[in-house]
């Protein structure tokens, strides 16, 4: 038992030695066209960071929507990490709709833009 963790161990700490540090690509786009008063999804889609200490909120004016789905943590080439967080919105005229996402200590917003 103690030579498996001795190995785990190992392993954490040479990813964490090989791997660099890279700031999050963040889209937002919903799933379908945006039409205002039609139920559609908002999606936040950050791909390609590392390490994986990550947050992403969906917010609507500011404030976070309630019962947001998030996939699991996944990794690609080169240990760099990629997540989703969606939630079912119904766009409304004058409202913002945005994806807070907390990188490590940089907090950063982008805005849905509807296509309208």
């Amino acid at each position: 038992m103690k030579t498996v963790l001795s190995v785990v161990a190992f392993c954490v700490v040479l990813v964490n030695i090989n791997a660099k540090e890279s700031p999050p690509k963040v889209q937002v786009y919903s799933r379908n066209p945006g039409e205002y008063g039609k139920d559609n999804t908002l999606i936040c889609h950050v791909s390609g960071f590392h390490p994986p200490d990550i947050s992403i909120q969906l917010l609507q004016n500011g404030k976070e929507i309630p019962n947001a789905k998030q996939t699991d943590l996944a990794f690609e080439q080169g240990w760099q990490f990629h997540l989703t967080k969606s939630v079912a919105f119904k766009p409304a005229s004058g409202e913002e709709y945005t994806c807070r996402v907390r990188h490590l200590k940089n907090l950063k917003t982008y805005t849905w833009e509807p296509d309208m």
